[in-house]
């Protein structure tokens, strides 16, 4: 493996999940301690022992797993070793100030005195970017920092990472996101399956080679066409909401989703998009009327959702999605667990297992044995797992927050591909994501949302870039 990265320059790595990308961010950050080869900075050798070694020689990492403590304030997560204290006490007032000053400098909208753990995930992630920029850092590594952010918060990040490279600053990107890879890159080098492959400047190659470099094999569209015809406007709806709220967080939300149908829903961070999928899964508690296949339901838990046919892939696997320590087949099976209960009550093993096995080879997981631990493999295979799980429920509506959050090129086009043909065989979808391109590469319609209200619902010839985000910023009635 080998790297070179210039003072004042973005250097993007590129490669799909498991490709190695994390693990060498974290040999430069101290955290893993490579086996061989040699590592300069600033032209001195460089062998950090630990992350604040590696602070402390001038390299500062962002990591793509959130490294927060939810029981603090963003102010005292942001000056996390570094907090101001005399004669052994913190300085609580002088802490939050500077927090205060960065976050202002930066232009992140989070408020410095706010429990992290009350923020949604977004805004945790601003608070990981902010607290890596807290250290001042010849070299910053940044790990998937947009991978759910809103265009709007990754605007606000691209603009800190142009003034830091007008300061001389080096930057290490690594994203999935091949657009603003093309847009913020000055070099770029594809590493795959652990090893080097190839390292060109951002202007001498296209988003297509790059791909080709990264899988090993070209793909001429990103998102696979639709299978069959398209989802008929007069069918019965199997989801039907009216007038869905909750105070403070969303109001008078109204829709229907029909079978087969992909029903798109965009809007910024704090619009409440995520915030009805998780009403809609019992999840949260709210009023209004929703209907399952015309028949009224009342949703006070998963489990009342489960029961009405509903899936829910979450967009926060690690802590929502899945048992990072149980092996894959547990994580598959454990939501349709009654399919596998024999003469009293007691699970039928190897019926669970072939069910599991099934939808590995299904879904292409790329796990060694069904006994491995989710938690080892790769955000793109834990991801295929998650969807997998609901699967196993055999749900008619199928809600999807972020389902393709942090995972790579390639597994986005295996997840675009498995939502097609789950569209194809009936299944009612809803998709929540952060990436427009993706809404309007995969939904037949969309709703858009900001400050907690639809503002439009918007056919798929009436879709453009410009008209989506004028209703999601509220610049359009």
């Amino acid at each position: 493996m080998r790297l070179e990265v210039r003072p004042g320059r973005v250097h993007t790595l590129l490669g799909e999940n498991g490709a190695g990308k994390s693990t060498l961010m974290k040999i430069l950050a101290g955290v893993h301690q490579p086996s061989a080869g040699r590592m300069v900075l600033d032209g001195h050798p460089y062998a950090p022992q630990n992350p604040r070694d590696a602070q402390r020689q001038g390299l500062s990492i962002v990591f793509q797993e959130l490294s927060l403590c939810n029981n603090l304030t963003v102010a005292e997560n942001i000056m996390a070793t570094q907090e101001p204290a005399r004669f052994g006490f913190i300085n609580d007032r002088l802490l939050r100030a500077r927090a205060a000053a960065l976050v202002a400098d930066l232009g992140l909208p989070v408020d410095v005195g706010a429990r992290v753990g009350q923020l949604s995930i977004a805004q945790r992630q601003l608070v990981e970017i902010a607290k890596g920029l807290s250290h001042p850092a010849k070299v910053l590594i940044l790990d998937e920092p947009t991978s759910s952010l809103s265009d709007s918060e990754a605007e606000i990040l691209f603009c800190i990472i142009e003034r830091l490279k007008a300061r001389g600053t080096a930057i290490i990107y690594i994203s999935h996101r091949m657009e603003e890879i093309m847009r913020l890159s000055d070099d770029i080098t594809v590493i795959r399956d652990g090893e080097y492959v190839d390292t060109r400047a951002k202007s001498d190659t296209t988003i297509e080679e790059l791909i080709a470099l990264m899988v090993g094999r070209r793909m001429e569209e990103i998102y696979p066409p639709r299978i069959g015809a398209a989802p008929d406007p007069r069918a019965a709806p199997v989801l039907s909401v009216h007038n869905l709220t909750r105070p403070g967080e969303f109001e008078d939300v109204s829709f229907d989703l029909r079978p087969g149908e992909i029903l798109g829903f965009f809007g910024l961070i704090g619009s409440g998009r995520s915030e009805v999928m998780n009403a809609l899964f019992g999840m949260r508690p709210a009023r209004g009327d929703i209907r399952v296949a015309g028949q009224p339901v009342a949703l006070r838990g998963a489990a009342d959702a489960i029961a009405a046919g509903i899936g829910f892939v979450t967009e926060n696997r690690k802590e929502e999605g899945l048992v990072l320590g149980a092996a894959v087949r547990p994580n598959i099976t454990m939501a349709a667990l009654p399919q596998f209960a024999g003469a009293g009550g007691f699970l039928r093993f190897g019926a669970e297992r072939r069910a599991a096995g099934d939808e590995v080879r299904r879904l292409a997981i790329r796990t060694n044995t069904l006994d491995t631990i989710a938690g080892t493999l790769s955000g793109g295979n834990q991801q295929k797992i998650v969807l997998a799980k609901w699967l196993q429920t055999r749900p008619r509506i199928l809600l999807l927050d972020e389902p393709t959050r942090g995972v790579d090129v390639g597994a986005k086009f295996e997840i675009y591909r498995i939502i097609r043909q789950l569209a194809a065989e009936g299944t009612a979808i809803a998709l929540v994501s952060s990436e427009l391109p993706e809404v309007l590469g995969l939904a037949d319609r969309i709703i858009i949302m900001a400050e907690g209200h639809v503002t439009a619902a918007l056919n798929r010839d009436e879709l453009t870039p410009e008209r989506v985000m004028a209703f999601a910023t509220g610049t359009s009635k």
